[in-house]
């Protein structure tokens, strides 16, 4: 429905009602005009989903997730932070040469070490956690 078919509608709607005819007495052609609402078509979604197979590992082949790397943490009260300049160093609970974090969306994904490329910084993979579970026993470790 277009915005001018919508006026038209809300218009012999305020007539009928002015007239103290009930909305049902409209023309018949304007109230059918209107486009059927119809539920989506999702049978392949369905079939996959209520069925006891598992999803096909193609339909997240081309899912964007975050990756974050994790140099080290370090906690400042807001005085420390608005001391901070150019040229200011934060000193971070990591020692030099420890590993690296990775994160896909929230969960620890590897583990890495620094590495320059040319000009630029990158993260080379020393460690792929097979699990959730393995690298919360890291972690407590």
């Amino acid at each position: 429905m277009n915005p001018a078919e919508i006026d038209a509608l809300v218009a012999s709607a305020q007539a009928a009602k002015a007239a103290g005819q009930p909305i049902s007495s409209l023309k018949e052609e304007t109230v059918t005009a209107a486009p059927q609402a119809r539920a989506p078509q999702l049978t392949d979604f369905e079939q996959t989903m209520l069925g006891t197979t598992e999803v096909p590992i193609g339909m997240l082949l081309d899912l964007t997730l975050p990756v974050s790397i994790e140099l080290g943490r370090t906690s400042m009260t807001v005085q420390e932070i608005l001391r901070l300049g150019r040229g200011s160093v934060i000193q971070l609970d990591r020692l030099a040469g420890e590993p690296i974090d990775i994160y896909v969306g929230d969960r620890r994904f590897a583990e890495g070490e620094v590495v320059v490329l040319g000009e630029h910084f990158g993260v080379r993979i020393t460690r792929v956690l097979a699990n959730p579970a393995s690298a919360a026993a890291v972690n407590a470790a």
